[in-house]
């Protein structure tokens, strides 16, 4: 498995005793297999009592790293020993690896459904519509004087035939970058 530089900082903080606990490791990945396996996963679970000592930006970092290790070891349909095996290259400890596998086999099923139902290909955009938004102030009435780019993608699933709309807003930079 590639992973990026990101990815791997982010997993080796999260290895770190110091950083995270035993209880908040355990919350942590939890915390990543809920996000990734259920839709209606609550927002706020990082929010937990336990895990308030952490730097959020820290904390949000290795709930990243976590869960795109999670992924990429469902996607290759990784084993107790493949998984091992990297974590121990992250310098987890024994417990945590033995953790992260159980975590891992008690959700592999949901986790290859999931991947399963995500399809082979990329949608293909059929049409884009977009408008552009002045806004002059924001909801704290603090005047922001920023155009805004409504977009709004209309897509063609060819796995399952859908037509669903893919909307977003960005400014222009952002706009620039993306196309």
């Amino acid at each position: 498995m590639e992973l990026s530089e990101s990815v791997q900082k982010g997993f080796q903080m999260l290895a770190d005793p110091g950083s995270f606990d035993s209880n908040a490791f355990t919350l942590l990945l939890r915390a990543a297999f809920q996000s990734l396996l259920d839709a209606q996963a609550d927002e706020a679970v990082l929010d937990h009592p336990d895990l308030k000592h952490i730097d959020p930006v820290v904390l949000k970092h290795c709930h990243a790293a976590a869960a795109t290790y999670i992924l990429e070891a469902g996607k290759h349909r990784a084993d107790k020993s493949t998984l091992s095996t990297y974590l121990e290259d992250c310098k987890f400890d024994r417990e945590r690896i033995e953790l992260f596998c159980t975590e891992y086999q008690n959700n592999k099923n949901s986790l290859e459904i999931l991947l399963g139902s995500i399809g082979r290909s990329l949608p293909h955009i059929t049409d884009v519509s977009w408008r552009l938004e002045y806004q002059i102030k924001t909801s704290q009435l603090h005047k922001m004087y920023k155009p805004a780019y409504l977009v709004t993608l209309n897509v063609e699933n060819t796995d399952s035939r859908s037509y669903p709309e893919i909307s977003f807003s960005c400014s222009m930079e952002q706009l620039q970058v993306q196309y």
